[in-house]
């Protein structure tokens, strides 16, 4: 029984050297066992700049299985000595808006001992590892000794994707710049989106975050910093490691300074005491006027900067620790 446990360890970890053929190109592309289609177009994209979800995959004796992004790759029979080709077009000849995406509405609750399961699982933190070897972070602006770190996602959180307008700043969620100007005091910000870095650029311009002379924004992150998990009651699904960020920058950051806001609370799955879940904004044109969720956050932030461990405060909660904070100076 050992055995057969330690050979299926060796397979799932074992290192896959992959040539990889498009537009009259080759490239060699190296994953892991253990690494699903998705990393594996993850993979490409990083070499040919062909995002993961306008890849075709054709390999010999696989047939259909290559449209299966969780599937792993150790459940198929790729080998070095035979080519796959990727069929696909790159972002600067084809501008399409991530709108066009399917949304994803289903965020689903994990079991408190399965999201612990995730989070300690030793073939997670090997992806985590592989990830903060492949993926550099680039910095915007320096980060500051004594700062706490916030990181931001971007759809439906600073930003409604789906409506449209003919100003992007009509999407834009209210209070954004008086947000970030406030926590900057006391945050260092990073935004971390599940979409490319030319969309992150890209909106994030045309709102004005990326030049605002009240604040600066650290770096910013793709869906390439991502990883993929697996949950024995979900299936696959792709997270973001604060690990990652925390690897990269250990002077400054980790667990105990460290805040991220997402939508989705999948996203934070290996993370779960450093999550806080944002009421999506959504239907922009009928809620702008009454979404104040920034200025409650910003009171809530700016209130927790005073500890030491951000990780030991049910986030969950925060609502309450703000409506208790603002009672308690009131009285003070």
């Amino acid at each position: 029984m050992a055995s057969n446990s330690a050979s299926t360890a060796s397979v799932s970890e074992e290192e896959l050297t992959l040539a990889v053929k498009w537009s009259g190109k080759e490239y060699t592309v190296r994953v892991c066992g253990d690494d699903t289609v998705g990393e594996l177009k993850r993979r490409i994209c990083e070499l040919t700049n062909v995002l993961p979800n306008r890849q075709k995959l054709l390999y010999p004796k696989v047939g259909s299985k290559l449209t299966d992004d969780s599937l792993l790759l150790s459940q198929l029979p790729l080998k070095s000595s035979l080519k796959m080709t990727m069929i696909g077009t790159t972002e600067e000849d084809i501008i399409v808006d991530p709108v066009e995406a399917p949304e994803i509405v289903d965020d689903f609750e994990l079991g408190q001992e399965e999201v612990v399961d995730i989070k300690d699982m030793e073939v997670n933190k090997q992806k985590l590892k592989r990830r903060v070897n492949q993926y550099k972070i680039e910095l915007r602006n320096p980060c500051r000794k004594g700062k706490k770190l916030l990181v931001l996602d971007i759809d439906y959180t600073l930003f409604d994707h789906r409506s449209t307008a003919e100003n992007p700043l009509e999407l834009m969620r209210p209070y954004l710049h008086e947000f970030l100007t406030s926590v900057y005091s006391e945050y260092d910000i990073m935004i971390w989106s599940a979409t490319s870095m030319k969309w992150i650029n890209l909106k994030m311009g045309q709102l004005g975050v990326l030049d605002n002379p009240n604040y600066k924004i650290t770096a910013l992150l793709d869906h390439m910093a991502m990883i993929t998990v697996q949950s024995s009651s979900r299936g696959v699904f792709d997270c973001k490691p604060l690990g990652l960020i925390w690897a990269h920058f250990p002077e400054f950051y980790n667990a105990t300074n460290t805040i991220m806001f997402d939508d989705l609370r999948r996203n934070y799955v290996m993370n779960p005491q450093n999550g806080l879940v944002i009421r999506p904004f959504k239907k922009a044109h009928a809620n702008r006027d009454s979404d104040r969720e920034l200025v409650k956050l910003t009171q809530y932030l700016m209130a927790i900067a005073e500890f030491d461990d951000l990780s030991n405060l049910d986030h969950s909660s925060w609502e309450f620790f703000s409506e208790d904070s603002t009672k308690r100076r009131r009285h003070s």
